[in-house]
């Protein structure tokens, strides 16, 4: 008898290729872009977007704390051969030349501006005309890479890079995440102070992730020697599994250099969060630099636990759970477990004219749990919220924060 042929061995798919898009300061054109990070996304690639009037310095932080496997910016103000430029060189000065930059801009780059661009490091311009699909195939061919530990990474890149083969592994072989006992000995310290891992839920739309940089601002101003960290979770898209991880664009915040700042897409995780969300949460805490750790699920339903509030491994210290005066009535609030076992419950957005009902209706909900939940009142979309702010003591306490009684008052215009 014929001897079986053997069968071959499945290949694991790639995991995502990671590209961080963007507009540069003084350029506020952001149609092209969100076309261009559409059809990213459509190609199953992750799209980590920041918005338009970006500084140079912004992009090359995020670029670095997002490992992104590409910059790619879109300039139509006429600035390109000094800003394009400058990015390649922060990006080279904080030791992270490896990350290429790429760009468009229509009719504003010439052939003649791009033999310029490219003598100063830019990669590549792609000039109107060029088809989409080509534009697509040549990014996967030219960008792809596989993510190595480098002993050369230092400070965010080398905690990025950690994560990133961590969210590899988990969508490559979910049964062998990476755990903080393999990290590379440069992430790890002895007797590093503890983190207070926060994870912040709630159904989309509810002001999550502009409450959570409204956290940042008060963490920046009253711990004035900490850092924080933020995993930000984005859903990946069912069919072609890319994504676009937006919530950079709220995150006014994040341009300080103590702010450490990831978006995670949930590669198939049905969660509401990143697979390797538990070894991302793992690795900052390893490093030792973060007081304060912020986990933003994605928008979640009713039955969602995110972080083991109800059994399991529980991943984070306290759960915050984040509602919009719209939810549509008091029966929506008895099917919302996590109303249940929050240990913090804000209803922001609360200059919408329905706030005064659901807070009553959200307090009574709370009430009936018999466990002392406070609700807390926020409107995020205002700087300077006392809202937030008592909100914020209230998370400090519980983390064992200290708290800075000085510092500068709010920057605010005084007429004399």
């Amino acid at each position: 008898m014929a001897a079986a042929t053997p069968r071959r061995a499945a290949v694991a798919p790639a995991a995502p290729l990671r590209i961080l898009t963007a507009v540069p300061i003084c350029d506020g054109h952001d149609s092209a872009v969100t076309t261009i990070n559409i059809e990213l996304a459509r190609h199953g690639i992750e799209v980590i977007y920041l918005g338009y009037h970006q500084s140079a310095t912004t992009i090359a932080r995020a670029a670095i704390q997002e490992d992104a496997n590409v910059v790619g910016l879109s300039s139509y103000n006429g600035g390109h051969i000094v800003f394009f430029k400058e990015v390649v060189d922060q990006l080279k000065a904080r030791g992270s030349g490896d990350i290429p930059v790429f760009g468009g801009g229509g009719g504003t780059i010439t052939p003649a501006d791009e033999r310029v661009m490219k003598r100063q490091g830019t990669d590549r311009i792609f000039f109107a005309g060029t088809p989409l699909d080509d534009i697509m195939a040549l990014i996967k061919r030219e960008y792809a890479r596989d993510a190595k530990p480098n002993a050369k990474f230092r400070g965010d890149r080398a905690l990025a890079r950690a994560i990133t083969i961590a969210e590899t592994a988990a969508f490559e072989k979910p049964h062998r995440v990476s755990q903080p006992s393999t990290l590379n000995s440069q992430l790890r310290r002895k007797n590093a102070a503890r983190s207070f891992v926060l994870g912040i839920a709630g159904p989309g739309g509810a002001g999550k992730s502009t409450l959570i940089d409204e956290l940042t601002s008060r963490f920046l101003k009253k711990v004035p020697q900490g850092r924080i960290a933020i995993l930000a979770n984005d859903p990946s898209h069912p069919d072609s599994h890319g994504a676009i991880l937006g919530d950079r664009v709220s995150a006014i915040y994040a341009q300080d250099d103590r702010v450490f700042f990831r978006s995670m897409a949930t590669r198939g995780s049905l969660t509401g969060l990143s697979a390797a969300a538990p070894a991302a949460i793992d690795i900052l805490k390893a490093s030792g630099e973060f007081d304060l750790i912020l986990v933003e699920s994605v928008g979640v339903g009713q039955e969602s636990d995110p972080f083991g509030v109800f059994g399991g491994r529980k991943l984070v210290d306290a759960t915050l759970f984040v509602l919009a005066p719209y939810y549509g009535g008091r029966i929506q609030l008895q099917k919302i477990a996590l109303l249940n076992g929050a240990d913090f419950v804000a209803l922001n957005k609360c200059d919408h004219p329905m706030a005064h009902t659901a807070k009553a209706e959200i307090q009574a909900r709370l009430d009936q749990n018999g466990k002392g939940q406070t609700l807390h009142t926020t409107t995020a979309a205002k700087h300077f919220d006392p809202g937030v702010d008592a909100l914020f003591r209230a998370l400090a306490e519980r983390g064992g924060l200290t708290l800075s009684t000085g510092g500068e008052p709010a920057c605010q215009l005084k007429l004399a």
